[in-house]
């Protein structure tokens, strides 16, 4: 059906989302998931409200019981769906996506992801089959709030936070309705930006991996000579930072900064870290006594990963960041909860601790349109691995020389073969750049190289 995608269902409403479809998807899920109760949220989308409701006859046709908690984040879903002990969550959401978007991400009990591997594909064949079987008899609707069980579990890890000055960018996202309780706890000075949820996105793109939807929020932290600067995506399991000085700060350097305090907590722990992270992520995780561990991206394969390991933390480029004491969740409250201790017990700027991650030079994504990725690949591989002190094949190739390191991947959507390349110094970056997209060939994408 093309919507029902690795990790979540999404599409554009209501011509590839809507009502139908998802009354349809809640008579199928409660067989894939082997479930018999279901807690349902929404983000602030339009269309989400209708949808929600679609979702609930569904389930209640399927002869399973539902708990709606209305309008939440993602982060808060996961959290509802294990401390009600529920066989199953979903929230209607299109997360980052643009306002004519929508769809639903799944868990099933403890907040285990579903993805399409694990779940998703066998709801698409049977929604396109038509598979719904009758149940004997149908299922009950309570409406709940968790909001302050959730708010107080979050709580938990805010000692020790001092006064300090926060301009935070919910852009017009769900964590605009939920942050100003959790704030009020705080001893900080917050300056809103874009709090009003408004799924139309008026101001920007609740997206905060694009530098473009980060301007406002840069611009206000200069102006107010903010401490730190805080961006969440549209659900709210996504942040990225912003220093005082105005300066995006890379997702994993704040990966590398809180695997300290992660590391304090628990020596020893183990953290993962995604594979196309800078090199600082694995050593500062090893120079603060922890095992340093890769991962792919993808929420549920993080997770899982996390899971069989125990892993006390985790951190995506793409802002994610999971914690064990979340049901191995991603949760961007908690992640800013974890920014405002660190800069608070460190008594430094933001950007002084950041300084010492700054030690290598990364080419970022660079993007090249390729007649065939796989051959282009395999001719990158051919090429290096006489000189490669390691080789890895987790997401993409991945490859480990004396000076660089670089990893290519193929796009899972377009003919484009992606790029990242850290070095050691500038000279042998630009040198190593140059060697490996000789090797690629094709076409510089335009506008990112």
């Amino acid at each position: 059906m093309g919507i029902f995608k690795a990790y979540d269902v999404r599409g554009i409403y209501p011509d590839q989302v809507n009502e139908s479809l998802f009354e349809a998807i809640g008579q199928v899920a409660p067989k894939v998931l082997e479930c018999q109760s279901v807690v349902v949220s929404r983000d602030m989308r339009k269309s989400g409200e209708s949808l929600s409701a679609a979702m609930i006859r569904g389930l209640t046709k399927a002869g399973v019981d539902v708990t709606d908690i209305g309008m939440a984040s993602t982060p808060m879903l996961y959290f509802a769906t294990a401390f009600l002990k529920a066989g199953a969550g979903v929230q209607i959401t299109a997360s980052h996506n643009p306002a004519a978007y929508n769809g639903c991400k799944w868990c099933r009990e403890d907040a285990i992801p579903v993805a399409y591997d694990s779940g998703l594909a066998d709801m698409e064949k049977m929604v396109s089959h038509k598979t719904f079987l009758p149940p004997s008899k149908s299922g009950g609707v309570k409406t709940v709030s968790v909001e302050s069980e959730y708010r107080a579990n979050l709580l938990k890890y805010a000692d020790g936070i001092k006064p300090l000055t926060v301009v935070i960018d919910c852009g017009n996202g769900v964590m605009g309705a939920f942050l100003p309780q959790l704030l009020a706890k705080l001893p900080c000075e917050v300056i809103p930006l874009f709090f009003e949820p408004d799924g139309s996105f008026p101001n920007h793109e609740a997206n905060p991996i694009n530098p473009n939807n980060m301007r406002d929020l840069v611009s206000k932290v200069k102006e107010s000579g903010a401490d730190l600067g805080v961006a969440f995506d549209g659900d709210g399991d996504r942040s990225m930072y912003v220093d005082e000085t105005g300066e995006i700060i890379p997702a994993d350097f704040i990966t590398a900064l809180l695997a300290g305090e992660m590391l304090d907590r628990e020596p020893g722990a183990t953290i993962f870290y995604y594979l196309r992270s800078s090199k600082v992520c694995k050593e500062e995780i090893e120079r603060r006594g922890g095992i340093a561990k890769m991962c792919r991206v993808g929420h549920s394969f993080i997770k899982a990963m996390m899971r069989e390991d125990k892993a006390i933390f985790a951190g995506e480029l793409s802002g994610h960041f999971y914690f064990r004491d979340l049901h191995y969740t991603d949760n961007a409250e908690m992640a800013m909860l974890a920014v405002l201790a660190v800069l608070s017990k460190r008594g430094s700027k933001m950007s002084e601790l950041i300084r010492p991650f700054k030690k290598y030079f990364a080419t970022g994504e660079l993007n090249f349109q390729v007649d065939n990725t796989d051959a282009a690949v395999a001719r990158v591989e051919k090429t290096f691995k006489g000189s490669a002190k390691e080789i890895a094949h987790l997401d993409g190739l991945s490859m480990y020389f004396a000076d660089y390191w670089f990893n290519i991947r193929a796009s899972n959507t377009e003919p484009l073969l992606r790029l990242n390349l850290e070095a050691d110094n500038a000279a042998a970056r630009d040198r190593a750049k140059i060697e490996v997209e000789k090797v690629i060939g094709g076409k510089p994408e335009s506008g990112k190289h």
